[in-house]
């Protein structure tokens, strides 16, 4: 088992924000694209940041959007749509959706809109 399942998505959390705040994004941006991606509402969200969820417990308790199939490319040099496994896939998603966030990539087509 990969040890990001066992870390807690609040220790990842303040990383993201520094990579997309530095890029010009805002933390407001980074959360509607994790609200996107895993159907949760803000409070949700919050409320697993504040209590410490694992990367594997948040996205058990996630409703994943249907389209989050059409994320595709490369990440850390792994193609996300041929990660094996299932949770490792959801990381690299996220991952992904980070990335094109911080690259300027227009909010719409981050969300496959």
């Amino acid at each position: 088992m990969s040890r990001i399942f066992t870390t807690s998505v609040a220790s990842v959390y303040p990383h993201y924000v520094t990579k997309v705040e530095k890029k010009g994004r805002t933390t407001a941006e980074l959360d509607e694209v994790i609200r996107w991606l895993t159907g949760f509402d803000q409070a949700e969200l919050t409320r697993h940041l504040e209590s410490g969820t694992t990367f594997a417990d948040f996205f058990a308790d996630a409703r994943l959007n249907p389209d989050a199939r059409l994320i595709k490319g490369v990440v850390c040099g792994v193609r996300v749509e041929d990660v094996d496994d299932p949770l490792m896939q959801q990381i690299r998603y996220l991952d992904k959706l980070v990335d094109e966030l911080a690259r300027g990539k227009a909010m719409d087509k981050v969300l496959r809109s």
